[in-house]
């Protein structure tokens, strides 16, 4: 084992080598990300990794920058998420029942994103239409590649890891809809429940979508309450985080509803800043501090501009903003400002967010 001087000469060298390596590509993004990023790389190659190790770490930047690169074009435009199962037959109503979804999705400025596989994901993108869809696939042994609304489209990316794969699912999304499905589906709903519930992922609209006939995500949703919530593994509240309806039209009422005054949330530093298409009254932001006061760490909730590094990056420093400092551990209550913020307007004008 090197001792303390060795390691010290080391990670000198390798601080020397990320310098000299960023000074000669000169990267436009931040700098001190682009430090990490290959300090993080040179110093995997130091370590004497072990080849699997370094296969693996190889091939998720690999398909990631690869995926980055397809969405990067989109980067501004609102994008649903749609989960569901592969083998969903064509004339099964739940077919139906994701392209109508999708299409009225995409008729209100949202692109479409799914696996790009057969089944739901073929409803939903045949319903939005190749031009407001983007496939992410994965590579299976017994899985027959993109769909044919997507294949050989530039918007359509194909990955070897889960891991890389869902997080190009989860990362560009405003909202998602979940159709029934198996163990693909659920594991991808519940990782983004999971999400969501623990502050790792921003507050988002999650519709759990089901048929009139089939009340599938309903029989789960009692099992949530029966079985988690009575027993206390999540609370109460976690419900609010996911909307279940067997109406299209309710799916995107629900969506939109999310988006009729919330836009987006950034942290900065230990403060939770929520930006606003209308700035809120007096009298409306006595009634966030009256009901959602324990959210807050220390001080009120309160109106704000734009921090310094928002406006450094440009980040919609033209809405209205309030801030607080944020319990972390209250996601599920967050849920609730964020629909007590949204019932301060009328829903009908909402537009998809941008």
């Amino acid at each position: 084992m090197a001792d303390r001087a060795e390691v010290s000469r080391r990670d000198g060298e390798l601080d020397d080598l990320v310098r000299r390596t960023l000074d000669e590509l000169g990267p436009d993004g931040d700098r001190r990300i682009g430090a990490q990023l290959l300090g993080s790389a040179f110093g995997l190659l130091s370590d004497d990794p072990d080849p699997l190790d370094l296969k693996i770490a190889a091939a998720a930047m690999a398909e990631m920058r690869e995926a980055f690169a397809v969405f990067a074009p989109y980067r501004d435009v609102p994008k649903v998420t749609v989960f569901g199962s592969a083998r969903t037959a064509h004339e099964d109503p739940l077919y139906a029942q994701a392209m109508v979804i999708a299409a009225l999705l995409a008729e209100r400025g949202w692109m479409v994103v799914t696996g790009a596989g057969p089944g739901i994901m073929e409803a939903a993108m045949e319903g939005a239409g190749r031009d407001h869809s983007i496939g992410v696939a994965i590579r299976l042994p017994f899985e027959q590649g993109a769909n044919a609304v997507i294949a050989g489209d530039d918007k359509y990316v194909t990955m070897r890891y889960f891991f890389t794969r869902k997080l190009m699912l989860v990362k560009e999304s405003r909202a998602f809809v979940s159709l029934p499905g198996g163990f693909g589906t659920l594991d991808e709903t519940f990782e983004l429940l999971t999400l969501t519930q623990t502050g790792k992922g921003l507050p988002v609209p999650i519709v759990l979508l089901e048929t009139p006939e089939d009340p599938f995500w309903g029989q789960i949703d009692e099992w949530v309450q029966s079985a988690l919530i009575e027993r206390g593994f999540v609370g109460p509240n976690d419900r609010s985080l996911y909307f279940v309806t067997s109406s299209t039209e309710e799916a995107v009422a629900e969506i939109a509803r999310f988006y009729s005054n919330y836009h987006s949330i950034r942290y900065v530093g230990d403060n939770l800043v929520l930006r606003l298409r209308h700035a809120l009254s007096d009298a409306q932001l006595a009634q966030l501090n009256a009901r959602f006061g324990h959210l807050v760490a220390r001080g009120r909730i309160e109106r704000a501009g734009p921090f310094e590094i928002e406006r450094r990056h440009h980040d919609h420093v033209e809405l209205a903003r309030i801030r607080f400092a944020f319990r972390r551990h209250r996601s599920g209550d967050l849920r609730a400002l964020i629909d007590a913020v949204n019932g301060f307007v009328d829903p009908a004008g909402a537009t998809a967010p941008r």
